[in-house]
């Protein structure tokens, strides 16, 4: 699948809440670290697809990804839960 298949699934799933995840690679040389963040949370499916259009194009460097998430779950217990791979060759170079 590509990416925009991903957004696509996120922005359609079924519970209510959308997450906006960032993951990005801070730091020089040998002090890099992998950061993912929550940027950005609502109900509304169309304001969570323009924030994610808005972030991607503010930041092409960043790796952003939407997520429908239910309420009252521990997300744990879900098989795939908000959450962006940061590698250890993604902090290297």
């Amino acid at each position: 699948m590509e990416y925009t298949d991903y957004i696509e699934l996120g922005l359609n799933g079924e519970a209510p809440l959308k997450l906006i995840l960032c993951g990005n690679v801070q730091g020089e040389n040998n002090h890099k670290i992998g950061v993912v963040s929550v940027v950005f949370a609502t109900n509304d499916k169309s304001l969570a697809e323009q924030k994610i259009h808005q972030l991607t194009a503010e930041n092409p460097d960043h790796y952003y990804m939407v997520y429908s998430v239910p309420l009252n779950t521990d997300l744990t217990k879900l098989t795939h839960y908000p959450s962006i791979e940061i590698t250890k060759e993604d902090l290297q170079g």
